[in-house]
């Protein structure tokens, strides 16, 4: 249990020195220190993930009921490069965001290893819905993100590699399956992508896999409008083919 808690720890301080570094490629260091006035002005959430979560005082009891739970559940084909567990590497990734950035509290979260433990003892696993995952490990609500495109090349240059993510995310009740977001769309689609990587291809992987985090979870909370677009987002028309 120990070395799994230090190793989310790890985790987690990898993805703010990550989220740090690729908020410094787009200027946006005020957003992250908060020392402007443009700092204060937030993009709004398109739905608020923290009051879904928040503990609830029903008015027939004094105490308030737990904080909810979020699985984040990551599925991978397996034509996505195997050799890669970018289930492992988005999941942490996707947590450590909603910690750092969005404010939600760690016990709200469901771990890789629990996900993984769940998947390895459950014969059935692949038959079963997101709604269904989510029940069985009591999270009220289910982030599902699948993997839709994935490149990763390796550069001449030494440990240069150029690499790209494209996913599609749909926030989920646990209780009815209901579609909580987004709204108008079956999935919202996130592309992220980068010409070069100079620190290896593990470097490469968690650059990708925190940049599609911060651009998914964006909508989730009032995120500060410095820090709403980065350097490695490219969804939108003008990227639709930048990863072909």
């Amino acid at each position: 249990m120990k070395k799994s808690r230090y190793k989310n720890l790890s985790f987690y301080f990898c993805t703010f020195v990550l989220l740090f570094s690729i908020s410094l490629q787009t200027g946006c260091i005020v957003g992250i220190m908060g020392t402007s006035r443009e700092s204060e002005k937030s993009v709004p959430a398109e739905y608020n993930l923290i009051e879904k979560l928040s503990p609830k005082t029903p008015k027939n009891k004094k105490k308030p009921e737990p904080a909810g739970k979020i699985l984040i559940l990551v599925e991978q084909p397996e034509e996505l490069n195997a050799q890669t567990n970018l289930r492992f590497y988005l999941t942490e990734a996707i947590n450590a965001t909603l910690v750092l950035r969005a404010g939600i509290l760690p016990e709200c979260l469901i771990s890789y290893d629990e996900i993984a433990d769940f998947r390895s003892n459950t014969d059935n696993f692949l038959l079963l819905s997101p709604q269904q995952i989510a029940k069985a490990l009591a999270a009220d609500v289910v982030l599902l993100v699948v993997l839709e495109d994935y490149k990763l090349s390796k550069l001449p240059q030494e440990e240069f590699y150029k690499g790209f993510l494209s996913t599609k995310a749909v926030l989920l009740d646990a209780a009815n399956g209901e579609q909580l977001w987004p709204k108008l769309e079956r999935g919202r689609i996130i592309k992220v992508g980068f010409e070069f990587e100079q620190n290896g291809k593990e470097r490469t992987i968690e650059r990708l896999a925190t940049s599609s985090a911060h651009c998914i979870t964006r909508y989730l909370y009032d995120c500060p409008k410095p820090r709403f677009k980065i350097f490695d987002d490219r969804t939108g028309a003008a990227w639709q083919s930048w990863g072909d």
